[in-house]
Order: structure tokens, then C-alpha cells, then sequence
């Protein structure tokens, strides 16, 4: 299934062109509080089978809506935690290299590497169709485009082997990026330079875990005002979802509702005033970002 947010915070599954209410659903079977979150409905869908089984009878004959008519959210917009990878791609390390003037520094163990996971902002969430905004003190801000997971149940000290068990969905996390100022030559300030408001987006849906079989089997595609800025496959990964989970979890609990984002591909790009992104992820779906700068 595809879930999704949209118009007045509701919770919706995509069927083809059409948008099925299962928020309402569930509020009528005592699954769902009125005036419910997105990861209170991630949770239920996740832990409850009967919450699964009437969100798919829903969105097979229930109310229905254009998916053209409708204003789509961030798939979720209140998780526990947004867990960003660093690095986490070979050729994107190497072109900060030439982008950052930075050292190169060789991946000598992975647990190291997965020691720079860093947390996002979830006040810099924005959905799809929304726009970046450019901050006044920026001279370099990069998008990034990336596979994100979200947590359906509780983890911790989880094996590689039974990770993707705990996974809910996929969804495309944009990881907005200041590298100039505070980047070069400067430690610790990934939360900051990544968490200006609007430097998160999530979208256009939740595709749920059996739907893609394999997260590592994927391609990322990033169009900039029409032209091919990025192409990428999640194969290129240093540090595979599996391995997050199976790290994160070691340390720490995630939740359902928590979003493991898996770190950029190379071709990252400045962003201008103006500019007009699109992104895909294979078996995802694609969303649209404009940016601006601040007034």
C-alpha cells in the first residue's frame, strides 16, 4: 500500500489516480482518535493486523478522491526521531572532496562510519510540493535525495537477518545541506547546517515494506529545473539499511514512526532562487520541490 497525508491531516492510501480515506475508517472501528497523528496511524497499521486489514478493505471501495484534487503532506510530520547516515556513499565522498576541498578519510570499519549517523530537525519537515527556503546567511546550500525507512515497531539489539522486520514503509527524505558557512574545516555542525527550517522533505507517500523487496535494489533519480543532476542506486551504499538497524538498534531503541534516512549518492548541487527539483525513487513514486530565498 501506498499511505499517505493529505488535505486537513488525514491519513489516505493511494489506489492508481485515487486517494481512499482510512483515517476516517479507522476512527469508525475504534482504531483511530479523532484529530489522530501520522505516527499514531503508523503505529496502528504496523502492530494492529485489524487496523491493516480495514485500511485495505478501505481503500478498495471506500470514499475516494482525485489524487490530482489533493494537497499531499509529509507522510509523517511528528516522528520520535529522524536519524540521518553520513557518508554513506562511496562517490559522494569523493566528490565533497572536491566540492569541500576536504581529506579524504578511507571507511576502515563500518561501525565507525555508522558513528556519524546524526539527527535531523523534525521542525525542518516539509512535504512534497513545498518550497525550500534559502537562508540569508547561506552561500552554499546543496539538495540531497535519498532512500528513507520508517520504523513499524519497537527495535533493539536487532540482527541483521530480522531488520527489515521492524521496517514499516520507504519514503524519499530530501536532506537539504548548508556547506557554506560552518562546514569547511568546522566539526559538529551537521544538526544545524541540515536543520534550518525546510531542510527536511519527506514524500509523496509511505510505500509499505512488502511492496519493495529489496531496499538495496533501487534506483534515485533527481531531475534540477529539467536537467539530470543526479542518478544513483541504492546497491552503492557503504552501510546497507540492515546494517543501520542493526547498529542503531545496538546502541539505542527505535520506535514506531522513527526514520532512518540512508545518506546522498553523488550529485548533489547547489540550489539557486528559482530552482524547480524533481525527485524519483524506483518503486516509491517521484515528488516536486520549488526553492526560494528568505525575504
Amino acid at each position: 500500500m501506498k499511505i499517505c497525508h493529505y488535505n486537513n491531516y488525514q491519513a489516505g492510501a493511494v489506489e492508481g489516480d485515487k486517494v481512499y480515506d482510512i483515517g476516517d475508517a479507522l476512527i469508525k472501528a475504534g482504531l483511530a482518535r479523532t484529530g489522530y497523528t501520522m505516527l499514531e496511524i503508523i503505529d496502528a497499521l504496523a502492530n494492529n493486523p485489524a487496523a491493516m486489514q480495514i485500511a485495505k478493505d478501505a481503500a478498495s471501495g471506500g470514499p475516494s478522491v482525485a489524487l490530482g484534487s489533493v494537497k499531499l503532506r509529509a507522510p509523517i510530520e511528528n516522528p520520535g526521531s529522524l536519524w540521518a547516515a553520513a557518508a554513506n556513499y562511496y562517490a559522494h565522498r569523493a566528490e565533497m572532496v572536491e566540492r569541500m576541498g576536504s581529506t579524504a578519510r578511507e571507511v576502515k570499519n563500518k561501525d565507525d562510519l555508522m558513528a556519524e549517523f546524526f539527527l535531523k530537525t523534525t521542525s525542518s519537515i516539509i512535504g512534497p510540493g513545498d518550497t525550500i527556503i534559502l537562508p540569508k546567511i547561506s552561500k552554499l546550500v546543496d539538495f540531497e535525495c535519498e532512500l528513507c525507512a520508517v520504523i513499524g515497531k519497537r527495535a533493539r539489539k536487532v540482527t541483521e537477518n530480522e531488520a527489515l522486520s521492524y521496517v514499516f514503509g520507504y519514503t524519499i527524505c530530501w536532506d537539504i545541506s548548508q556547506r557554506d558557512p560552518w562546514g569547511k574545516g568546522m566539526h559538529n555542525t551537521r544538526n544545524i547546517r541540515k536543520g534550518f527550517d525546510t531542510f527536511s522533505a519527506l514524500g509523496p507517500w509511505i510505500v509499505t515494506r512488502d511492496e519493495i523487496e529489496e531496499p538495496q535494489n533501487l534506483s534515485i533519480r533527481v531531475l534540477q529545473n529539467g536537467k539530470e543532476a543526479m542518478t544513483a542506486h541504492t546497491s552503492d551504499m557503504i552501510c546497507g539499511l540492515r546494517e543501520h538497524i542493526r547498529f542503531l538498534t545496538s546502541c539505542l531503541t527505535l520506535r514506531p514512526g522513527d526514520l532512518i534516512t540512508t545518506g546522498t549518492p553523488a550529485g548533489v548541487s547547489k540550489l539557486h532562487d528559482g530552482d524547480r527539483l524533481h525527485g524519483t525513487i524506483e518503486k516509491i513514486g517521484s515528488m516536486d520541490l520549488s526553492v526560494k530565498d528568505e525575504q
